[in-house]
């Protein structure tokens, strides 16, 4: 009996069905409580919250994901009908929730570069480089900006 709960815990474990795990490893310790099944039921704990923490935070990353790229499909829309404040301010929130999320800073590079906040500008596309620095549309908008925007300076300077 031991040896065929401790088998089903292992493969619920690998079908991440924790708490199936966590019940077969229960049983294991009321039909064999010896010190050697205590101490595997309680890695076994260890491990299935482990692994529930981990499972909790990948959706939780993904969800960030999801919903910093509805603000972004969202500004993108509104961007194309001329209202860049809004578009801004849903580039913002998505890099507010999605901090890692380069696309919302590429975009924000542009809103700000469009509204003449250059400085941001600058930073947003830095960012989004620094996220994302082999992603080609970013190293072009931002290479289009510093050229752009450097010989601005250059010519105000004169």
């Amino acid at each position: 009996m031991v040896r065929a709960l401790l088998s089903k815990g292992c493969c619920t474990w690998l079908a991440a069905d924790y708490g199936n795990n966590l019940r077969c490893f229960r049983r294991v310790t009321i039909v064999d409580p010896t010190p050697m099944v205590t101490r595997a039921l309680r890695l076994a704990r260890a491990a299935a919250i482990a692994g529930l923490l981990v499972g909790l935070a990948q959706p939780a990353f993904a969800d960030a994901r999801s919903t910093a790229k509805a603000q972004v499909d969202f500004g993108n829309k509104v961007a194309q009908n001329g209202l860049w404040k809004e578009a801004i301010y849903r580039f913002e929130k998505a890099a507010e929730i999605d901090p890692s999320y380069a696309a919302a800073w590429n975009n924000l590079g542009i809103g700000y570069e469009h509204e003449g906040r250059f400085d941001d500008a600058r930073k947003a596309y830095e960012k989004a480089l620094a996220l994302d620095p082999k992603n080609v549309l970013i190293r072009q908008n931002y290479d289009l900006f510093k050229e752009i925007n450097d010989r601005a300076k250059r010519r105000n300077d004169r």
